[in-house]
């Protein structure tokens, strides 16, 4: 009889729905060393955690974060909340033990991140970091063909994620606003650094360009507040290997949903892949014969692992929140001592540390070491 996990989630929005999707879904598609049990929601007010509660089914709810930490009977604390919380609520689950589920941005800033990282380590608790872009298996693939010199010595990287969803200049400040938040560098370009290490290696250096597009938004109180962080972000980076390449995070991309996007060049041949389209990685190979060449597709399906255990034909295609199920599968391995953490507080510290070196560049005009 498999050991009982017991979960408390902290925030209801769209991504702690989004943690419960990936649990639910995880339980049936993978056979997990554990038997998951929702226990406690908590969110900011009562009536908002208990009809939390109530959708996600959940045993109960708290308007109390840190009593939910506090239970002895909870083993996993999962963090959905925004992000200049995460650093307390995180330090709080470590210190009583608890396995740690966090979002990214990790933290608003490096040192922070650090902390968290060092704290988690010393308590040998399990943690991630919500980075589930990662989980696809197109991705996997990808990174595969590049170890295996399929495309050559790798030359250059283009990466990019952009959404609309700031486009309005009408649309109220948020908590991503704030210096706080991080801007679309850390919301957003966070999730393209990501990407460019986890496929072409080590950035070294970066030169970025940080740019505020709308300066002020309504504060919702019938006023305006001026915008400090960044709309977009940019960076050119230079790799271990010798590459180089550039990342941008834009949440003022009129039109764009979803476009984590990237293009890989190597000396044989390329790769190219659009989160729109995510069952999908495009290859280039200078092997064709010509009159022959162009980017072919590759669809995914059951030979792309873990495609199988969600679908046994090609071509039907995976979820948003299949991606979040593979997460959470990966994870609970790591927690049962079945392989290492995905994503851990240390891997998010990683890309935090190359957000703020970006930002610093930005204002500096420097090239900086990473």
């Amino acid at each position: 009889m498999k050991k009982k996990l017991r979960l408390g989630l902290i925030g209801s929005g769209f991504m702690g729905k989004t943690h419960v999707f990936g649990f639910a879904a995880a339980e049936r598609v993978f056979d997990l060393p554990y038997d998951m049990e929702l226990a406690t929601i908590a969110d900011v007010t009562l009536a908002q955690a208990e009809a939390a509660r109530a959708a996600f089914g959940f045993a109960r709810a708290t308007d109390d974060w840190r009593s939910l930490v506090a239970d002895p009977e909870i083993d996993v604390i999962d963090i959905t909340a925004p992000n200049a919380l995460h650093k307390e609520m995180a330090l709080a689950a470590i210190a009583a033990g608890k396995h740690v589920y966090c979002e990214k941005p990790l933290a608003p800033l490096a040192s922070d991140a650090r902390e968290m990282a060092d704290a988690a380590e010393k308590a040998g608790v399990r943690t991630q970091v919500g980075f589930n872009y990662l989980c696809n298996p197109m991705l996997s693939l990808a990174r595969e063909m590049i170890a295996g010199g399929e495309l050559g010595d790798i030359r250059g990287y283009r990466g990019l994620h952009a959404e609309d969803y700031m486009a309005d200049p009408a649309a109220p400040f948020t908590f991503r606003h704030d210096p706080a938040g991080g801007g679309a560098l850390a919301d957003l370009g966070s999730h393209a650094l990501a990407t460019a290490e986890f496929l072409v290696g080590p950035i070294t250096r970066v030169m970025g360009d940080c740019v505020t597009v709308i300066a002020s938004r309504p504060d919702g109180k019938g006023g305006v507040r001026a915008v400090e962080t960044d709309d977009v972000g940019r960076a050119f980076l230079r790799f271990k290997n010798g590459a180089t390449g550039s990342i941008e995070g834009n949440w003022v991309a009129t039109g764009r949903k979803m476009q984590h996007d990237f293009e890989v060049y190597g000396t044989k041949g390329a790769l190219a892949f659009s989160q729109e389209r995510f069952n999908e990685l495009h290859f280039y190979s200078t092997g064709d014969a010509r009159g022959r060449q162009g980017f072919r597709r590759i669809e995914a399906g059951p030979d792309h692992a873990p495609y199988g255990r969600f679908c046994v034909a090609p071509g039907h295609q995976l979820g948003f929140n299949d991606l979040k199920a593979i997460e959470v599968a990966g994870y609970l391995d790591a927690i049962a001592g079945l392989g290492p953490e995905p994503f851990n507080f240390r891997a998010g510290l990683r890309i935090q540390t190359l957000v703020e070196t970006i930002q610093t560049s930005s204002r500096t005009g420097a090239w900086l070491a990473v």
